[in-house]
């Protein structure tokens, strides 16, 4: 799928992101695919997936749809989580993720390697385009001009500088909107077709969507809580 029709596949349509915490019997490649392909089913034009096992595992399932591919790591001594590295980037290519999400904030990444470095290796070597997860306006704006494709708003109250603040980021997304002239995407906290709706209508090219549509652990959780009470 060529670049221009992956991100025309993707204006104003829902991406399910199907993930599952790592210790959940969801966690799985298979299950992950049948979820993604239940999304697609239904009208997600694109999916959001973690790792390179589960990433390769649903473009056997859907080969024709397009895959936000990331990998969240945790590496000691570094809080930046979402595709920290140059290898991870490798490994989701060749499992042949269409956009590669990576962390665009400003903090200090593994291996001295900077977000431009990331987004310049996406494209040059990897000829993926790049998702640039940000917190606020000035890593958007960062990321725009280091070469990102793509601008979410995915670590809006993930990181020290707005933990305080709780998803969704609608006054980020109305800056980014303003001050970027890339696709803007909205993710984090949308918990209702109210709340996708109101992106939309508040610029975003598309909307990201994961705990409300697959997060059945934490969804029980939240309604076992009442019982527990």
């Amino acid at each position: 799928m060529s670049v221009a029709n992956i991100l025309t596949n993707i204006k104003s349509k829902l991406i399910v992101s199907c993930q599952a915490p790592i210790n959940s019997p969801l966690h799985d490649p298979l299950i992950i695919a049948a979820i993604a392909q239940a999304s697609v089913n239904n009208g997600a034009a694109a999916v959001r997936i973690d790792t390179p096992a589960h990433v390769k595992a649903v473009r056997q399932q859907i080969p024709n749809i397009p895959i936000i591919g990331l990998w969240k790591q945790q590496i000691p001594g570094y809080e930046v989580y979402i595709t920290p590295t140059l290898a991870a980037t490798d490994a989701l290519a060749q499992a042949n993720a269409d956009i590669i999400a990576i962390d665009a904030t400003d903090r200090q990444r593994p291996n001295h390697e900077t977000v431009t470095q990331l987004i310049e290796h996406i494209h040059t070597k990897l000829g993926k385009l790049v998702m640039a997860d940000v917190d606020s306006i000035e890593n958007a704006i960062a990321a725009t001009q280091a070469g990102a494709d793509i601008v979410a708003t995915t670590l809006y109250g993930y990181t020290k500088q707005t933990q305080a603040c709780n998803p969704p980021g609608w006054e980020l997304l109305k800056q980014m909107v303003a001050k970027l002239d890339i696709p803007v995407i909205c993710e984090g906290g949308i918990a209702s077709p109210a709340m996708a709706q109101k992106a939309l209508q508040l610029g975003a090219y598309a909307v990201v969507v994961g705990t409300a549509i697959t997060g059945i652990d934490l969804k029980v959780k939240e309604f076992q809580a009442i019982f527990e009470g």
